[in-house]
C-alpha cells in the first residue's frame, strides 16, 4: 500500500459471492455491508500498516475511548445521559504529524451476550462473550504490541484509569501511560497502601505547582495549574509511577487527577503533554463524523457495525495522511534552506 490510499486495499479485499447480483438499487451500502462476503478485521489490519508506514513515530500515543456508536438503554458518555444507544470502544493513534483511529470494537452489554438467540438474529458469534470495556481496551493496546506498532505512551479517560487492574497490566508490561483516574482513587505512598489521591495535594507548597497549557482547544490553549507526587516508592527506580493533578486556574477546587507510569527523568512538561493529547480523539470522532460518515449509518447488524467503522476509519486515515503530506510540503518550501552542505547523521538511539 505504499504512497496510496487505503481505499485500494479495501476494494481488493471485498470480494462478492457467486450469488450476489450487481449492486442495482439505493441498497448499495447495505448490500457492502451485510451481504458482500468481505473481512473487515483484514481491512482494519490494512488500515494500521498505513497508517503506521506513513504517520508512524516511536513517541506516538495510543489513546483509548468510548463514543456512542448491541442497542439498549445504557449511559452514553457522549450524551451525557442514559438512552438507547450503541456504544463502541475504540484506539486512537496520535502523533505529531496527525491522528487517526486505528482499531475498534462494539461493546455488548450482558442484557445481549445473555441472550444466544437474540445474539445470533444480529450476526453475533457464539464465541462472542461479555467483555468490559477496560478489558477490550487492554485487548487493544495487547495487539498493537503484538503487532508492534511504534508508540510510547498510553492515555485514557477516567473509565480505565480507575480501574486498577487495567492500570498494573500495563505497567507489568512496561507500558508508559497516563492515565485519568477520580479523586477517590487510592495509591501506595510511604504512609500508607490506601492513600486517597485527593489528599496528596493540599499540603504541597504554592512553588511546586506549575501553570501550564496541555495544548490548544477549541477555545484556545488549555490552561491549568499542575503538580505531581511520587508514589509507590519501592517500585524500580528508573521506572517510577506519578498522581499527577490538573487545577483550573479560575476554579481552584475543581481538581481531576491522573495516575502515571514513566521512565526516570521524565518532566512533568512530558507528562503534562501526554494527559493533554487525549482530547485528539475527540478531534478524531470530529472530523470522522464529519468528513467520513462515522456516526451516518443504519445497521443493527454486528458484523455491519465494524464493517461500517472500519471503512469510515479507512478513509479518515487517508485525508490524515493526505493532510500529513500536505503539510510537510508547505513547511518544505518555506523553510530556509540549510546553510550546511550534508544534512546530519539522525541518531535513533
Amino acid at each position: 500500500m505504499s504512497g496510496s490510499c487505503v481505499a485500494g486495499s479495501t476494494a481488493a479485499t471485498t470480494r462478492r459471492t457467486a450469488s450476489t447480483p450487481p449492486p442495482s438499487g439505493p441498497d448499495r451500502i447495505h448490500r457492502l455491508l451485510n451481504r458482500i462476503d468481505w473481512d473487515a478485521d483484514e481491512v482494519l489490519d490494512d488500515v494500521r500498516d498505513y497508517v503506521v508506514e506513513n504517520l508512524g513515530d516511536r513517541d506516538a500515543v495510543l489513546i483509548v475511548d468510548v463514543r456512542s456508536a448491541g442497542v439498549q438503554r445504557q449511559y452514553s458518555g457522549t450524551a451525557g445521559r442514559t438512552e438507547n444507544s450503541q456504544i463502541g470502544v475504540f484506539l486512537a493513534y496520535a502523533t505529531g504529524r496527525g491522528r487517526t483511529l486505528i482499531d475498534r470494537r462494539l461493546y455488548l452489554p450482558t442484557s445481549w451476550t445473555d441472550d444466544r438467540e437474540r445474539c445470533r438474529r444480529a450476526g453475533i458469534d457464539d464465541s462472542v462473550a461479555f467483555e468490559t470495556k477496560v478489558a477490550m481496551a487492554k485487548a487493544m493496546v495487547r495487539r498493537a504490541l503484538a503487532e508492534k506498532i511504534p508508540f510510547g505512551w498510553v492515555t485514557a479517560d477516567v473509565a480505565y484509569g480507575f480501574s486498577k487492574a487495567g492500570a498494573s497490566s500495563w505497567s507489568s508490561r512496561n507500558v508508559f501511560h497516563v492515565m485519568a483516574t477520580t479523586r477517590h482513587d487510592t495509591v501506595v505512598t510511604r504512609w500508607s497502601i490506601d492513600h486517597p489521591v485527593h489528599d496528596l495535594f493540599p499540603a504541597l507548597p504554592r512553588q511546586k505547582w506549575n501553570c501550564r497549557s496541555c495544548g490548544e482547544g477549541a477555545h484556545g490553549r488549555r490552561i491549568y495549574d499542575w503538580a505531581r507526587v511520587e508514589v509507590r516508592p519501592w517500585h524500580r527506580e528508573d521506572r517510577p509511577h506519578w498522581v499527577l493533578a490538573r487545577r483550573s486556574v479560575s476554579r481552584p477546587e475543581e481538581i481531576s487527577y491522573y495516575i502515571a507510569y514513566c521512565p526516570a527523568g521524565t518532566t512533568l512538561d512530558e507528562l503534562i503533554r501526554i494527559a493533554g493529547s487525549r482530547w485528539a480523539v475527540g478531534e478524531c470522532f470530529q472530523t470522522a463524523k464529519q468528513e467520513c460518515g462515522l456516526d451516518d449509518y443504519q445497521v443493527r447488524r454486528y458484523p455491519g457495525w465494524h464493517r461500517h467503522m472500519t471503512l469510515a476509519m479507512a478513509a479518515h486515515a487517508c485525508l490524515t495522511v493526505l493532510r500529513a503530506r500536505q503539510l510537510d510540503k508547505e513547511k518544505a518550501e518555506t523553510d530556509p534552506p540549510s546553510s550546511s552542505t550534508s544534512a546530519s547523521p539522525r541518531s535513533d538511539a
